[in-house]
């Protein structure tokens, strides 16, 4: 009996939910565009419908006539036509869908059921890396939780995906940005010379943003911070390994009551501090931005973090000399070099599996002061291995009047484009207000000199 239970076992699907899907939309194509939100090829069971569906949801991204004719004619061009069953089936399905009124309805038995789908498949993974045995308990717990978080965001970890099918949501991006005031793909910085360059903080880039102590690289990533959380009302992470969460607040209210840091610190207030404090923790109280400042995270760590937050728009990390390495490895008889290089690497995979730009932080090596000119190289970066192949973006922070008394660029700082997957590389200058904690951009710019 219990083979007999095996055999005849299915997994989760609702084939009446399925075909009053489909039917739904060859009667009523206005209600189309609303189950293409919800619903992938992949929900469906069953191949007969996942082809027609595959079918209607090629024709609706090139605006095609939709309906039962027209995807029978579809499916003809297409190789997946069955003389004998396709059309009859198609007719069938018109037939027997009352009404598309409840089509949401249909459609979340459907989604349901590719979840339930999902999840015993993902827990038949787990089981099977459990059972093998191989790798650290670490190990297996990343795997295993990367599974679920791809269940949670509708994707899966392991299919392919057809071209016509990515094709629409790149059209649809297209047409946002055409009708963006900004023409930005990204975020934005808030700092609008450094949005031209970089095009804004792109999905799934990793940014790395390097500079010796003093150039104000934390000031610059808790600016671009509090900019993304204000105007995206999207939920910023910021992953401090250096500074205490009390100081990194600190610095926030600084910066955006415009009150000096000094005065903040030591408690010699005015009463007009007060004021532009409380209006400024007011503005503060209605960001999402959430601070870890535990010094011994790995990048798992982050990661398992950030999955379980909801509308993240934008991971920042303080900074990537100070993690630890994956698993909690000891450095003994390890290379620094290829430890922060695999950090690198981990980091990226992050940024794409969240699909929100990572900011990370990072220092340089005393190379630069050796030179006469000192604005850093990409040849700086400290212990670079492979942190410089794995950025999308590189951004190097630099402030003459840190190293020349007598220059006449007092308060200004150069943002360097080292490298840019997205464009041109070059350089912007800012207007640094030390007492605030804070850049801005200059009406005055350099001259767009090639910087590689």
């Amino acid at each position: 009996m219990a083979l007999e239970d095996l055999l005849t076992r299915q997994m989760p699907h609702s084939l009446e939910g399925e075909q009053a899907v489909l039917g739904s939309m060859l009667i009523d194509a206005s209600c189309i565009k609303d189950v293409m939100d919800k619903l992938r090829p992949g929900d469906f069971y069953l191949r007969q419908n996942r082809e027609i569906f595959e079918t209607i949801y090629s024709m609706f991204s090139y605006a095609k006539p939709i309906d039962g004719i027209t995807v029978c004619e579809e499916m003809q061009k297409s190789g997946v036509y069955d003389e004998n069953t396709t059309r009859s089936y198609l007719v069938q399905l018109m037939e027997i869908t009352p009404t598309s009124a409840n089509v949401m309805e249909y459609v979340e038995i459907v989604r349901s059921k590719a979840l339930l789908r999902a999840v015993a498949q993902a827990a038949s993974e787990i089981t099977a890396l459990v059972q093998e045995g191989v790798g650290e308990t670490a190990e297996i717990l990343e795997a295993a939780e990367q599974k679920i978080y791809a269940i949670r965001r509708g994707q899966s970890a392991q299919d392919m995906v057809p071209l016509r099918q990515v094709l629409p949501d790149v059209l649809d991006r297209l047409s946002e940005m055409s009708e963006s005031e900004d023409h930005l793909p990204g975020l934005s910085t808030g700092l609008s010379a450094v949005d031209q360059k970089i095009t804004g903080l792109n999905r799934s880039d990793l940014i790395l943003l390097a500079a010796r102590p003093g150039m104000g690289k934390t000031s610059f990533a808790l600016n671009v911070a509090l900019n993304v959380a204000r105007s995206s009302q999207k939920t910023v992470a910021i992953f401090s390994l250096e500074m205490s969460r009390e100081q990194l607040a600190m610095r926030l209210l600084s910066s955006e009551a415009c009150v000096e840091n000094t005065r903040l610190k030591t408690g010699t207030l005015r009463e007009t501090d007060w004021e532009k404090i409380a209006e400024a923790a007011t503005s503060l109280n209605r960001m999402d931005v959430r601070i870890d400042d535990n010094p011994m995270l790995t990048v798992a760590d982050m990661n398992a973090k950030c999955r379980r937050l909801d509308n993240l728009g934008l991971v920042v990390i303080d900074y990537l000399q100070l993690m630890t390495s994956a698993g909690g490895k000891s450095s003994g008889g390890e290379n620094r070099q290829q430890v922060v290089s695999d950090m690198s690497r981990m980091l990226k995979l992050m940024a794409k599996e969240l699909d929100v730009p990572v900011i990370c932080l990072s220092q340089l090596s005393r190379a630069n002061e050796k030179r006469d000119d000192k604005r850093p190289m990409l040849s700086d970066l400290r212990e670079s291995g492979a942190i410089e192949q794995d950025a999308d973006i590189v951004l190097f922070l630099y402030r003459d009047d840190y190293y020349n008394e007598d220059t006449d660029k007092h308060n200004i700082a150069e943002c360097i484009v080292a490298k840019n997957r997205h464009g041109e590389t070059g350089k912007v200058e800012l207007r640094w207000m030390p007492e605030y904690t804070t850049f801005s951009t200059l009406d005055k710019r350099y001259n767009e000199d090639d910087y590689a």
